[in-house]
């Protein structure tokens, strides 16, 4: 049995609320429950940057996390017992050298001209990361062919992940160096942190969490993802051979519907089956 535990989770639609099904009641105290437990490591990941994760804490009421991966991996933060943020500068570096030293301001201007993409908001942007906004379900193929064909002279190594915002019908694409992403911004923070696969478990429910969903770490995608998403996932794992660390929340875990913070928990529990004692149940039920 597993005694220490690092829950990486990602925020918007998985653990906040923020889409259009309900969420249970209750739901997010009980993950408030697991997270305070002394043998859980928490860290977000999500798309957000610094202040908007923090606004989403505030705002939502989410615990206090050990570390922060933002920026959709671009960003690794370690929160300390004063809310002490302290960015994890070798993360910086590494991914540095996949463009070669370039500025944001120097990749920016090799696709200013491509008419499919729309820059996202100044906040929105950081060193190691060109976010824009694209049509929900254009051609991402020929998109992604142009964009590399612009970084091939200068040699320029990105990583494209893509994602639809399905309230504001829009799509979005954040260009990162390649070694970026959520997934290897995790694998970092479990190298650092002493954490194996099997004591790590995501929750996720968009495109940018793909690659995590269909990697050897355990995976929870929660009942209110799309079902777009569902099918990649389910696909992805199964060609890589590792269906058996996917698990797609469903409901019925303590009367919950799975949605959210109560897929995260439904998810958590089946791989980890102890942990269900940490959540702050009256009565430990059966899960289904």
């Amino acid at each position: 049995m597993n005694t220490h535990l690092l829950i990486c989770t990602d925020l918007d639609r998985t653990l906040i609320p923020n889409g259009l099904l309900p969420e249970s009641p209750a739901a997010r105290e009980h993950f408030a429950t697991l997270a305070a437990h002394s043998g859980v490591t928490l860290a977000y990941v999500s798309g957000r940057h610094r202040a908007l994760v923090e606004q989403a804490i505030e705002d939502y009421c989410l615990p206090c996390p050990d570390f922060v991966i933002a920026d959709v991996g671009t960003t690794i933060y370690h929160v300390g017992h004063e809310n002490d943020w302290l960015r994890q500068d070798d993360w910086a570096q590494t991914l540095a050298a996949d463009w070669g030293g370039r500025s944001h301001e120097q990749l920016a201007a090799l696709l200013a001209d491509v008419e499919a993409l729309r820059p996202q908001e100044p906040e929105r942007q950081n060193e190691h990361k060109l976010s824009y906004y694209t049509a929900p379900y254009g051609d991402r193929e020929i998109l992604a062919t142009r964009i590399h064909a612009r970084f091939a002279a200068p040699r320029i190594l990105a990583n494209l992940i893509w994602s639809v915002d399905e309230p504001a019908g829009v799509g979005l694409l954040d260009v990162l160096p390649a070694s970026a992403s959520k997934f290897h911004a995790i694998e970092y923070l479990m190298r650092r942190q002493g954490f194996s696969a099997g004591e790590c478990v995501f929750c996720g429910d968009s495109g940018n969490d793909i690659e995590v969903l269909a990697s050897p770490i355990p995976a929870v995608l929660v009942a209110n993802c799309e079902p777009s998403v569902r099918e990649l996932a389910l696909s992805l794992a199964a060609d890589r051979g590792l269906r058996e660390q996917l698990y797609i929340a469903r409901g019925g875990f303590h009367g919950m519907n799975g949605n959210y913070s109560a897929g995260a928990l439904e998810g958590i529990a089946h791989f980890l089956p102890h942990t269900e004692g940490w959540m702050g149940f009256a009565r430990v039920g059966s899960r289904t």
